[in-house]
């Protein structure tokens, strides 16, 4: 499958590297918030380090070539404020620190009684943040009379 080689290559390239520390030094709280030591880290560098943010049996870390950084994550690594399906059918996502993710249609969507939560690869899942929840069952899980479809 397409998709797995490049996590696989990516395992090779990052075979044996060390982790900096035991201790998380960053923190996605269930806002979908980024700390950094407890402190408040800037958009543009939240989505820098969303590019490097894997889900592995270790846990979630930031991998480079050269080290790995533990996070913590309080609940889903991504915030979903908005969305818009697109004439195909796909759909492009924009997470609350301004991230872009591109889904293949309306089935990759998981509705549980908890959240409505995407796979985004890597290991990553993100879930729709409350505005975007309540507008996903409107215009996708109920009938005009406000029932379930």
């Amino acid at each position: 499958m397409a998709n797995n080689q490049p996590d696989s290559a990516l395992q090779q390239f990052t075979q044996g590297v060390p982790l900096c520390d035991e201790a998380p030094l960053f923190h996605i709280d269930n806002q979908g918030g980024w700390f950094y030591r407890n402190e408040p880290l800037p958009d543009k560098f939240c989505r820098l380090f969303a590019t490097i943010l894997h889900l592995t049996p270790e846990g979630y870390l930031l991998m480079t070539p050269v080290e790995k950084v533990r996070v913590d994550v309080a609940e889903f690594p991504f915030i979903i404020n908005d969305y818009e399906e697109t004439q195909d059918g796909n759909f492009i996502l924009i997470s609350s620190i301004g991230t872009q993710f591109q889904l293949a249609g309306r089935d990759a969507f998981v509705v549980d009684e908890a959240a409505i939560s995407v796979s985004l690869g890597r290991g990553l899942s993100a879930k729709l943040g409350r505005a975007c929840y309540y507008r996903f069952i409107e215009q996708y899980l109920l009938n005009p009379e406000g029932d379930v479809k």
